[in-house]
């Protein structure tokens, strides 16, 4: 019989992400961001290339970020409420974690696994910030997709790319549960 983890299940079967908007201070301190990073980087990785890294940013950085993603929308001739929403994220943000797609040349691994593998990081950094009792929320954005953004203000090198940032705080209220899919409607069981 598998040992089983009932808490963990438990976590998981309920887990829900926390709108970064609802999220605010105070945010772990550099001692308690350890452990939740460390965790977020025991993801699946085919191959152990490590095709990703991690970005902190506190909320300088943050403040910073929000004027270079207002000046690179305003360059690519968005509208108002487009740079507004463009900023958004980093204007209303404490602390939030950069995952960074950096895939390595490999003769084994396709460069989607690599993809899937960044993502993976998401996800688990996303988890390990709920399950240590933060508030954590998954977003992307306009700016995450803009070259100019990413390398100005993240220093991304051309073959990189965001794979999402984890915003990280402490939630001022819960969100209510939001619809669920049916599992009837998403599985499929094949026996032979």
């Amino acid at each position: 019989m598998p040992e089983r983890n009932p808490a963990a299940l438990e976590f998981l079967l309920n887990r829900r992400s926390r709108p970064a908007k609802t999220l605010t201070t105070p945010v772990p301190d550099r001692a308690e961001l350890e452990p939740i990073l460390t965790a977020a980087l025991r993801t699946p990785d085919h191959g152990k290339l490590e095709p990703w890294r991690l970005i902190v940013l506190e909320r300088d950085a943050l403040a910073r970020l929000g004027d270079v993603a207002g000046v690179q929308a305003a360059a690519a001739n968005l509208g108002d409420a487009q740079i507004a929403k463009a900023r958004n994220q980093f204007d209303i943000g404490n602390l939030a974690v950069v995952v960074v797609e950096s895939p390595v040349a490999s003769d084994k691994v396709p460069a989607i696994e690599q993809t899937y593998s960044a993502g993976a990081v998401c996800l688990a950094l996303l988890n390990a910030a709920l399950a240590a009792g933060w508030g954590a929320n998954w977003l992307s954005g306009w700016a995450t997709h803009d070259r100019g953004f990413v390398q100005e203000g993240l220093g991304l090198a051309a073959h990189e790319r965001v794979a999402g940032i984890i915003h990280i705080g402490t939630e001022k209220m819960a969100p209510p549960e939001r619809p669920r899919p049916n599992p009837e409607d998403k599985i499929t069981w094949q026996s032979a």
